[in-house]
């Protein structure tokens, strides 16, 4: 059984999908982008801003779920250009605390935005 978590603090993306779906005391968070949940547009014009922006959407959904960063166990990161791996680990790490969660990253074609990250929380 799946139950939706929808919160207009972040993007919503235009495709057949729900922000976030809970299931099994776990919180699946779609891919999120840096997309202003108001108009849509793309915030930020380097790596770091648009990670900065892209975990802040994360982060709202997170709470809608009455969960935060230590609930999440799993992430998964699509960089447009893995040269902005580094520059990506900078801000990423200041959103996380020790122990990190478990996570993939890879390369992408993103299109007009440079990371999409979804998640996997432990539901509290």
């Amino acid at each position: 059984m799946r139950k939706v978590v929808e919160t207009a603090n972040a993007s919503k993306g235009d495709g057949p999908y729900s922000q976030a779906v809970t299931s099994g005391g776990f919180l699946f968070i779609s891919g999120q982008g840096p997309l202003d949940p108001l108009t849509g547009e793309i915030l930020g014009t380097d790596i770091e801003e648009q990670t900065h922006f892209t975990l802040k959407n994360i982060l709202q959904i997170l709470h809608a779920a009455h969960c935060t960063t230590d609930h999440v166990v799993k992430v998964t990161v699509i960089l447009s250009d893995m040269r902005d791996f580094e520059r990506f680990n900078t801000t990423y790490k200041s959103f996380f605390d020790k122990p990190y969660p478990a996570r993939t990253c890879f390369s992408g074609g993103l299109g007009d935005i440079l990371v999409e990250i979804d998640v996997i929380a432990k539901l509290p």
